[in-house]
């Protein structure tokens, strides 16, 4: 059993003494530390959160102009095949009409040649009739 005398009060004494050396030397550095470090990590994630989030609107920005321009050029290609067929279309055109005037041309040519033909052949028939017909009767 533990008999109470003076020696309790001094260890009391002795105890809350080192008790407070401890907490100014020790403890209180350390806690400053540790809250130096909160600070810092909180800084660091704040840092973080605001590179992510910029990062993330970068990159929808980005999405967004990619996706105007994919749409400019949809466009532009389009109103190109566009132009492209209306000139297609003029130039067949163009070429259709050259193509029937040429046959046109061709078959008023042809007409000529077979009615010059025909005239030259009508004058030879008598000829050709009458010699045959000589021939046929043995006159020479």
């Amino acid at each position: 059993m533990v008999i109470p005398d003076k020696t309790i009060f001094i260890q009391a004494a002795n105890f809350l003494i080192t008790i407070f050396v401890l907490n100014v030397l020790l403890i209180k550095p350390i806690r400053e530390i540790i809250s130096k470090r909160k600070g810092l990590m909180a800084d660091q994630l704040e840092k973080i959160e605001g590179f992510n989030s910029n990062a993330e609107s970068k990159v929808s920005d980005y999405e967004n102009q990619l996706s105007v321009a994919r749409k400019e050029a949809n466009d532009i290609r389009t109103a190109k095949k566009d132009e492209g067929t209306v000139e297609e279309q003029l130039l067949m055109s163009v070429a259709g009409a050259d193509a029937s005037s040429t046959i046109q041309a061709a078959r008023a040519e042809i007409k000529a040649e077979v009615k010059d033909a025909m005239g030259q052949l009508t004058k030879d028939v008598d000829k050709f009739a009458e010699a045959a017909t000589g021939k046929i009767l043995g006159q020479a």
